[in-house]
């Protein structure tokens, strides 16, 4: 059901605050429109979420960067780049310059997600930051907490007129302010405007309660950064909408069957079941979707589950809720791998967002560029 707000009984100059239907999070890779000339690069890639978003917006994405081996397979696989570097970021700035193509130094926008498991809420946070450790994300021992800072200077070598960089909520929280605090420092810096929004999927279109802060900078002096307009009034997508009917993940866990008898509609997860049945609290990474709300956060380990068949997500589902084409190319069928791609990845459809909000200022600068 519509919720009317009054600015849909205001006139047509209040337009834009009126809340929006959203569609477009079901689409297939032959949905991309023709390119507005507009160049792109990605770095810390994944499945390419940042880069189908941009292409949705009509933006040309000329390359990526990915340490992943296994996740840049991927992204080869569903976006045939030009330019593919595969490697540590910290490997690419130490390329001299005159080795990296023109196209890289005449970029409208770098675009960088630095590895959040750091800064997760749901993580160990400070007990990580500034270790080297073998994460996940790249297969290597490396620091994760210190690469916005070694994506900055990526930024600086580059010069982009902007820069899109995306990280999580927790970012915001505790003692992780001041990072957000050494990344505008950085960016002043070397030369660039920079301002941060806390946005919202669920807000944006994005049937899911996706929340990350994004980072928006510019070397662009006639743009004021602060008072870009990043504000999104989409009609939230329960999941009802979205779900699909089968092919879904039984659960055949007798332990954590029995949690779920003890829990009750409505429990974000099964934390207080378990503190019903073993005394303890845990088991909060497993959250409930249920039919009549947003989706919450989809996890890289998939264990969301449907309170209406008490099964955890199909490959349908995850598509649905992380905006990306129905036809992508996974290269497996194993939920938990299509889980961790899209868990990891941007939904394509925040970052369609934020492109169409800068594209107006991209234009026109290229088309004073060229008079």
């Amino acid at each position: 059901m519509h919720q009317t707000t009054i600015f849909d009984m205001l006139g047509a100059e209040y337009d834009k605050y009126k809340t929006k239907e959203s569609d477009d999070w079901c689409w297939q890779k032959k949905d991309y429109p023709q390119s507005n000339g507009l160049k792109v690069f990605s770095c810390f890639a994944c499945g390419g979420g940042s880069t189908m978003g941009y292409k949705l917006a009509g933006y040309d994405v000329i390359g990526d960067l990915e340490i992943d081996k296994r996740m840049n397979k991927i992204y080869l696989a569903n976006h045939n780049p030009k330019l593919n570097y595969v490697m540590d970021i910290r490997d690419f700035n130490l390329i001299p310059n005159t080795e990296l193509p023109k196209e890289l130094f005449e970029l409208d926008i770098l675009d960088g997600s630095p590895p959040c498991t750091t800064f997760s809420m749901a993580g160990k946070r400070e007990k990580t930051w500034g270790k080297k450790k073998k994460f996940r994300e790249g297969q290597k021992e490396q620091t994760l907490d210190d690469l916005s800072f070694v994506f900055i200077e990526t930024v600086n070598k580059l010069q982009p007129k902007f820069v899109v960089m995306e990280n999580v909520e927790g970012l915001m929280k505790g003692n992780a302010w001041r990072y957000v605090q050494e990344i505008y420092k950085h960016f002043h810096n070397i030369g660039y405007k920079v301002h941060h929004w806390l946005l919202k999927g669920e807000q944006m279109g994005v049937p899911q309660r996706r929340h990350r802060v994004f980072f928006i900078a510019t070397r662009l002096q006639d743009v004021e950064i602060e008072k870009l307009d990043m504000s999104f009034v989409y009609k939230p997508i329960e999941f009802a909408q979205i779900k699909s009917q089968d092919g879904f993940r039984v659960i055949d866990s007798s332990g954590l069957l029995e949690l779920i008898k003890h829990a009750r509609y409505g429990d974000r997860n099964l934390e207080n079941a378990c503190y019903k049945v073993r005394g303890k609290s845990s088991f909060f990474n497993y959250c409930f979707v249920y039919d009549d709300q947003v989706a919450p956060t989809l996890t890289a380990h998939c264990n969301n589950i449907r309170w209406d068949m008490k099964s955890f997500l199909s490959k349908k589902d995850i598509v649905s809720m992380s905006t990306f084409p129905q036809d992508f190319n996974f290269l497996t069928e194993n939920v938990d791998s299509i889980s961790y791609v899209c868990g990891m990845s941007v939904p394509p459809i925040m970052i369609k967002r934020i492109a169409e909000k800068l594209k107006p200022i991209l234009i026109k600068e290229k088309q004073n560029d060229n008079c």
